[in-house]
């Protein structure tokens, strides 16, 4: 197909941005709640960009560390109206989550011994357990299209539960099976499948000029972006030393930007054990309470991130007022999180486009995102052992990982809440936010009723 002068344009700026703002509004219940949010919007309903163009950028997504859906639509935003669009789906998607978190934040912080901010968070925690659970099966209805990748979403599962398996070796391995596996059993992996007709979309295969790989451009995104990154940790290191919470709280988060993948619920483990045992920014089990607050406003779920950052730095001012110190934590957590996101769209996009088609490419990307049901799944069962038992023990035979619970530690009244909500959510089909808000009034009963706690 040969380009055309405005095919890449014909869609305005102010349309577009409307239509980022009304899925930054809606993204709510995780990444694939938002991601179908972003499906429905802009493949289905504006026909804006193809299917396969949309899981092509999806598949990308997915192999990068940090949120999904954010770099989706931040990749998505780019597509049409290159960095200006970009930036503008990519903080617009944050911003409403990143205003709500950090209210919540502070509520937590100066409130959370009075008995009604602790009910609420109490009853949110057995609530989410469903809507990791339904993460689980709307992503892996998605992705896993046959045997074989759900063989291999299961067999991700096991490495990460029983043998503590890195993450990183999890991904690399699917991608090396989808690489070398997919060059003789493709359409196992999507290769040779019916594609849509691509001319409907707005944006078709023709290549618009900001989407071409540029070695320049390159070379500039990169610099401009690690400069924004670290000039904040700079300006900390310099005003504060070496020895400061924030300077602790900025680099342990630029670390987990890079190291960590499968977003928010893939990282939660990492960053709780970390948070709670080796710096001490939280208490056992508020990183639940975190993830509650992110379950409950819209935005990608690793901004529970931020609700450590806050922690942190209340817990540890330094010179400032606890206050002051977290809401910069807040900010600094958020910054360091969210600027890589952006860095490996705009400096790696151009050249996942121009390798758009390519089976191994494809193949590739298919294992992996296959892989990474396997790991939600992972987190959904370990946040689930720990929502409804006091107390679990890690009990390790050679390489084998156990989780053993404590039977008398059962909290019964959060698996009450809990099976409610699996009911609300998969029999019923009552919304996320209904069963939230109602799972949230119940750990109030609850817990006016055993007097508080």
């Amino acid at each position: 197909m040969q380009p055309t002068n405005n095919q890449q344009t014909a869609v305005s700026f102010q349309e577009a941005l409307r239509v980022w703002l009304r899925i930054a509004i809606y993204s709510f219940g995780g990444p694939a709640g938002q991601m179908a949010v972003m499906h429905r919007l802009v493949v289905e309903e504006k026909k804006w960009v193809s299917e396969a163009r949309f899981l092509h950028a999806l598949n990308y997504a997915m192999l990068l560390p940090g949120p999904e859906a954010q770099q989706l639509v931040t990749y998505l935003g780019w597509l049409l109206h290159g960095l200006k669009g970009g930036l503008a789906a990519g903080l617009l998607f944050i911003l409403p989550g990143f205003l709500s978190i950090l209210a919540l934040s502070i509520l937590y912080a100066q409130y959370q011994d009075v008995t009604f901010v602790q009910a609420i968070f109490y009853g949110l925690k057995p609530a989410v357990m469903a809507v990791v659970a339904e993460a689980v099966l709307r992503i892996g209805k998605r992705a896993l299209k046959n045997r074989v990748l759900q063989g291999i979403a299961a067999l991700a599962f096991v490495a990460m539960f029983f043998f503590n398996a890195p993450f990183p070796f999890v991904i690399i391995a699917a991608g090396l099976v989808g690489l070398v596996a997919g060059r003789r059993w493709g359409e196992l992996f999507g290769i040779g499948n019916k594609r849509e007709a691509l001319d409907e979309a707005v944006i078709d295969d023709a290549i618009a000029p900001h989407t071409r790989p540029s070695t320049r451009r390159a070379l500039i995104t990169l610099v401009v972006c690690l400069l924004l990154w670290f000039a904040p940790l700079l300006l900390l290191w310099l005003a504060y030393g070496d020895r400061n919470a924030l300077l602790d709280i900025g680099l342990f988060f630029s670390r987990a930007a890079v190291v960590t993948f499968g977003g928010a619920y893939a990282v939660l483990a990492y960053i709780a054990q970390q948070a709670v045992s080796v710096y001490g920014w939280l208490q056992p089990g508020e990183m639940l309470d975190g993830l509650g607050m992110a379950e409950t406003t819209p935005g990608p779920l690793i901004q529970v991130v931020q609700f450590v950052g806050f922690m942190g730095a209340y817990r540890h001012p330094g010179a400032l007022s606890p206050l002051a110190a977290g809401v910069i934590g807040a900010v600094l957590t958020t910054w360091v999180t969210f600027v890589p996101c952006f860095l490996w769209i705009f400096l790696g996009a151009p050249y996942i486009e121009s390798l758009r088609g390519r089976q191994s490419l494809t193949t590739a990307l298919t294992a992996i995102t296959a892989a990474v049901v396997g790991v939600i799944l992972n987190l959904a069962v370990w946040f689930s052992l720990n929502v409804i038992f006091g107390t679990v023990n890690e009990v390790y035979w050679g390489p084998l990982r156990l989780y053993v619970p404590d039977w008398s530690t059962v909290d019964w009244a959060a698996l009450l809440i809990a099976v409610a909500a699996f009911l609300a959510l998969f029999q019923f089909k009552v919304s996320m936010l209904w069963t939230l808000a109602g799972a949230a009034m119940a750990g109030l009963v609850v817990y006016l009723v055993r007097g508080g706690g």
